[in-house]
């Protein structure tokens, strides 16, 4: 019992040097615990006298109480300083904006935007969507869209020809999605709508021309279909894609070897400040060509020109990409540049519907 006084301290300097909970755990169980030094000296008064109980006891008891004080006492310094010690570390700036989660962290390409676009204005109206290979043979992309033989068109400085084969004929990368057209017209029986798009080739490369570009063509075939019904969809098409009321539209002759007659298409537009605005102003833009598909053609696919008649038209998808989101440079689109990609791309959810927004 001489000793009390000195366990005690002991034990307080222990308590008061705990760095953590843990530790402080430990010297509670070696002081108070079954086993734990002052649980021994209370287990010692059974064998004392009643009046050496009553003495002793109270200065064993007045021990234990200050131990559990100390220990009460350090334990809420050490919850306060972890507590402070976590604020510290986790701390956040409720100013700086909400991070993207996982699903909204991509960015669809603008091109795939645009494609999705012009999918869902084109089969608002009744299109399908038909597909075709990119090797394509001579016979589908040239002679039977009626290209006479020694058209430019078929010269290595505007086609990617593979190597002959045996028997001297040549595959290539199509120059344009007509093809699908052809391979459409082949297949089906009119009626005929579709809409083709798909990626094509041509040996151009400038900030306007990439060797590997897109385009979309139409082709509507029929036994009543006439150019009325051609300007209806285009001007249509071009009014949702540009998101605009109205625009109008002029229609100006050309030539192209499969469609009789041929026209190029101006639509509307204002030139102010480097940006183009469509669907107002005084000025006119080059957006795409069309016409009734040639009887030439229609021989070619085995329907009768005498019964049935249709028209095509044919843009770039690249282009018109660039007039709508304000891309400078069609190889931009090519460059796989994630910076770029951030700034012009679209959040995964951001599907384009007609009564949605295409573009909202």
């Amino acid at each position: 019992m001489s000793d009390l006084a000195t366990l005690e301290k002991s034990i307080l300097d222990q308590i008061a040097a705990a760095g953590d909970e843990p530790a402080l755990e430990a010297v509670r169980v070696a002081s108070l615990g079954k086993k734990g030094s002052i649980s021994a000296l209370l287990a010692t008064l059974g064998k004392m006298s009643p009046e050496e109980r009553k003495t002793e006891g109270a200065k064993i008891n007045l021990a234990k109480d200050a131990v559990t004080q100390a220990l009460s006492g350090r334990r809420d310094v050490l919850k306060q300083a972890a507590l402070d010690a976590r604020l510290a570390s986790e701390t956040i700036d409720v100013t700086l904006p909400l991070r993207e989660g996982p699903a909204e962290a991509g960015r669809i390409h603008p091109l795939s935007q645009v494609w999705d676009e012009l999918t869902t204005i084109f089969a608002d109206m009744g299109f399908a969507v038909a597909e075709g290979p990119d090797i394509e043979t001579d016979d589908y992309n040239f002679t039977k869209l009626n290209f006479p033989e020694g058209h430019p068109a078929r010269e290595m400085h505007d086609t990617f020809f593979f190597n002959p084969k045996e028997d001297g004929s040549r595959m290539l990368l199509r120059t344009h999605t007509s093809p699908v057209q052809v391979r459409t017209m082949l297949t089906q029986k009119p009626p005929i709508r579709v809409i083709c798009p798909g990626r094509t080739y041509r040996i151009d490369s400038d900030a306007t021309h990439t060797p590997q570009f897109h385009q979309v063509e139409g082709l509507v075939i029929d036994k009543h279909s006439h150019l009325g019904h051609l300007k209806w969809i285009l001007h249509e098409f071009c009014k949702a894609f540009f998101e605009v009321d109205h625009i109008n539209m002029r229609f100006r002759p050309s030539f192209f070897p499969f469609t009789e007659p041929s026209l190029e298409v101006d639509i509307q537009c204002r030139r102010d400040k480097g940006e183009i605005r469509f669907g107002e102003g005084e000025d006119w833009l080059e957006i795409l060509g069309c016409g009734m598909v040639h009887p030439n053609v229609l021989r070619a696919c085995g329907i009768d020109p005498d019964v049935y008649q249709g028209f095509a038209w044919g843009m770039g998808i690249d282009r018109i990409a660039m007039l709508k989101y304000g891309i400078a440079d069609l190889r931009q689109l090519f460059e796989s540049d994630v910076r770029w990609l951030n700034h012009y791309g679209f959040k995964p959810l951001d599907i384009p519907t007609i009564a949605g927004g295409l573009s909202s």
